[in-house]
Formats: structure tokens, C-alpha cells, sequence
């Protein structure tokens, strides 16, 4: 039996769920990072007298970061491993996040973002590599899902930090609280192993095989080691490079993820990095968009928790497709809600839907791509993606800035964009439900 096989068939236990909550907590940081300066903005909009071309500007500098970010990590990633960059992009963006306190201008924060960026992106094409690695085939839909569901915890965390803090101590302490994960790097070094799967890949079969052992220790299973090295596995391991991803074997595969990303990151960026001013905007106060934003965040954790029961019952297709659909029908109606009680539950669905969506795609990314190209193909798709994310505040700023549109034309925009994304799911995508992460895949 080989590792790969020995790592696809384990039961779940104690290690796996300590790897979910190890790797959780710094996806919850980066949520939290995320968050904080979505509800900064609205206070730097009227502190700073900014116009919303450049508070869309604000909103899309991170998001450049988190492009190139993605790219570069997932590529490093796959020549020097997965724990090294993770460990690293923590730290970055940790340390920026702190700098975007000491901002003295409009420009100073710009820069300050980008950083902030650079390691957001760069992190979570790995963490979730990283995790998918080390899950059993028949879990794992679950467990990258789950994974991304502590998203949802760091953003109720940036909500409330903004919603006690800010009014309190003023926005800059918001960004120096964000700084503080970059203490867990040394909790988080010593918890989470290099991936054996990646060790393999590059010939260090003694070194996989030690860290599959133990874990195998752990579940209480006693099985032969794995003495031969796969015939496709040279001392040096097979060598990836970005071509190969346009290659007749990726190319639908490369081609169907960069859409999928766009997609769903134009809306993600556009709808949440806006929500809080968008609010304020239909003439709420800043106070009131804060809560009304906690509200919609707490419905996130159910969206997550139902899309890991779906993507490993009835696939990962058609649960994605449902809730990008799902969240097209809510993002229309919430731009056209006026009152309390219709915003706060299309607001509500749309996060449910769009951050279940979420969770589903982490979980696909790198099920389509064998352990030599799977960070450098996510980082990849993510840094695409990310081109969305800048757009999308920009053209937000825009409609309502220069063109006055209102925010039933926003959200049109937006379900437009997530319909055409659910067809993308359905014409290029393939299942890859129970379907083991093989060398050869």
C-alpha cells in the first residue's frame, strides 16, 4: 500500500481534527484582517473625506496583493513545501495589518494593503492544500469546507472588534489588534507537520513516511511501511512548471477554475468589502450598518455547515451550483430591499449561499491537480481569481460614485455574474466526489 493510499483510507481522527482547528485558526486571522478594513472604510470615508472611486481603490490594492500573493506562494509552496510559506504569509500579513494603524495618508494605507494582501493571498491556496493532503478521501469535502467556515468566525471577530473598538479607541487600534496573530506562528510550527504527500513527491520518502506513521499511531492502526518508491517519484520529484497547466491534461481543468474564481471573488469583494457603506448609503447609520452586517454574518456559519454535509453526499457540482444560484436570487432582492427585515434576510441568504459557495470551491481547487502541480495550480486559479476582487470595488465605486446608479443596479450586476458562474460549474466542471487525490490524477 502506498502513502498516498495509507493517507486516503485512515479513519478520521484526533490528528485530522487538530490539523482543522490548527489550520482554522490562522484562516480565522485572515478573516479577520479582511474584515477589519471593510469596516474601517466607512469611518475613513468621512474622516478622511474620501470619495468612493477611493475607497473602491482601498478595497482592490489588497486585493492585487492577494493576486500576486497566491501566485508566488502557491509556486514556492510547491518547490520548498506547504508549512514553510504557510507559517511565512502568516506572519506578513499579520505584521501589515499592525502598519496599516501608523497610516498617515490615503497613500500610506494603499501600501500598507498591498502587503496585507500579498500574505492573505498567499496563505490560503496553502492552507488548504496543506489540509486536503492530509484528509481521507471520504471526508474530505467535509473538512475543506469546514475549514473555510472559520472564515466566518474571523469576520464576526472583525465585526465585533470594529463595532466595540473603533468608536472607543478610534480605527487605527482595529488594525493594531489584527496584528497580534502573527504570535501564533510559533504554536503553529510546532502543531502542524509538512505534508507527506509532498515529501514523497520530492523523494524524502523517510521523512513521509515517519509523519504517516505516527498518525497512523494515532488512529490505532498498525500497517506495513511503505519501503518502495513510486515509479513517477525521482529523488528530486517531478518538476512543475506554470505551462503545464495549459497542458491537453489541465486544460479544461485550469480553464473551468479561473472562471469559477473570477466569479465568485468579483461578487465576494464587491458585495462585502461595500456592504457596510452600501448600508450606510440607504441611509442607515454606521452603527446600525455594523450590526446589520453581524446579523448576515451569523447566518455564514450555517451556509458552511450545510455545504459540508452536501458536498460529500451529493457532490461537489451540484451543491456549488445550488448555492451560487441561491445567492444570485438573494443578492437581486437585497438590492431591491428597502426596510429592516427584507435587507436583514436577503442579506442573511446571500451569506449563507455565497459563503457555502466558498467552502465548496476550496474544497475542488485542489482535488484537480496532482500533489507536483496542486499549490502552484490553486495559487494560480486563486491569483485569477483575485483580478475579480480588484474590479469589482472599483466598478462599485464607480456606479455609485460617477454614474449615481443605485444599488439595485449593483446587485443585478452581481447575480448576472454568479448565474454565469453556476453555468461555468455546469458546462466545464467535473465531479470529484470520493475521488482519491492521486500522484497521477
Amino acid at each position: 500500500m502506498t502513502l498516498t493510499q495509507r493517507l486516503e483510507t485512515l479513519p478520521v481522527s484526533r490528528f485530522h481534527y487538530l490539523l482543522l482547528i490548527s489550520a482554522g485558526l490562522g484562516w480565522m486571522f485572515d478573516s479577520m484582517d479582511t474584515g477589519i478594513i471593510s469596516f474601517v472604510l466607512p469611518v475613513l470615508m468621512k474622516a478622511w473625506n474620501l470619495s468612493p472611486e477611493q475607497v473602491g481603490t482601498i478595497g482592490s490594492i489588497g486585493l492585487v496583493g492577494m493576486a500576486i500573493g497566491a501566485i508566488l506562494s502557491g509556486t514556492i509552496a510547491d518547490l520548498i513545501g506547504r508549512k514553510k510559506v504557510f507559517a511565512s504569509t502568516l506572519i506578513i500579513y499579520s505584521i501589515a495589518t499592525g502598519l496599516c494603524g501608523l497610516s498617515w495618508n490615503y497613500e500610506s494605507l494603499l501600501f500598507f494593503r498591498f502587503l496585507v494582501g500579498f500574505g492573505l493571498g498567499g496563505q490560503l491556496p496553502v492552507a488548504v492544500t496543506l489540509v486536503s493532503e492530509f484528509s481521507p478521501a471520504k471526508h474530505r469535502g467535509k473538512f475543506l469546507v469546514l475549514l473555510e467556515s472559520f472564515w466566518a468566525i474571523g469576520w464576526l471577530l472583525a465585526a465585533l472588534v470594529s463595532y466595540v473598538i473603533i468608536p472607543w479607541l478610534g480605527w487605527q487600534s482595529a488594525f493594531y489588534i489584527g496584528a497580534l496573530p502573527a504570535l501564533y506562528v510559533f504554536y503553529l510550527w510546532k502543531s502542524i507537520p509538512e505534508s507527506p504527500r509532498y515529501l514523497a513527491s520530492k523523494g524524502k520518502l523517510d521523512q513521509a513516511e515517519a509523519i504517516v506513521k505516527s498518525i497512523e499511531i494515532q488512529s490505532g492502526i498498525e500497517r506495513p511501511a511503505t519501503k518502495q518508491v513510486p515509479q513517477h517519484i525521482s529523488k528530486t520529484g517531478p518538476k512543475m512548471a506554470v505551462t503545464e497547466l495549459f497542458s491537453r491534461r489541465f486544460i479544461k481543468r485550469t480553464v473551468f477554475l479561473w472562471l469559477l474564481w473570477f466569479g465568485i471573488v468579483f461578487a465576494y469583494y464587491g458585495i462585502f468589502t461595500w456592504l457596510p457603506s452600501l448600508l450606510a448609503l440607504k441611509g442607515f447609520t454606521l452603527t446600525k450598518s455594523f450590526q446589520y452586517v453581524m446579523t448576515m454574518t451569523l447566518a455564514q456559519i450555517p451556509g458552511y455547515f450545510s455545504a459540508a454535509y452536501l458536498v460529500d453526499k451529493i457532490g461537489r457540482k451540484p451543491t456549488l451550483t445550488i448555492y451560487l444560484i441561491g445567492t444570485a436570487i438573494s443578492a437581486y432582492f437585497f438590492g431591491l430591499s428597502t426596510d429592516v427585515q427584507t435587507i436583514l434576510l436577503t442579506g442573511s441568504l446571500m451569506s449563507f449561499f455565497n459563503l457555502g459557495a466558498w467552502g465548496i470551491v476550496y474544497t475542488y481547487t485542489p482535488e484537480l491537480y496532482p500533489t507536483h502541480a496542486r499549490a502552484t495550480g490553486s495559487g494560480w486559479a486563486a491569483g485569477f481569481g483575485r483580478i475579480g476582487g480588484i474590479l469589482a470595488p472599483i466598478v462599485v465605486g464607480l456606479m455609485i460614485g460617477s454614474y449615481r446608479l443605485s444599488s439595485q443596479s449593483v446587485f443585478l450586476m452581481f447575480s448576472t455574474v454568479l448565474i454565469l458562474t453556476a453555468l461555468n460549474v455546469i458546462i466545464l466542471g467535473e465531479e470529484t466526489k470520493g475521488r482519491p487525490m492521486d500522484e497521477d490524477s
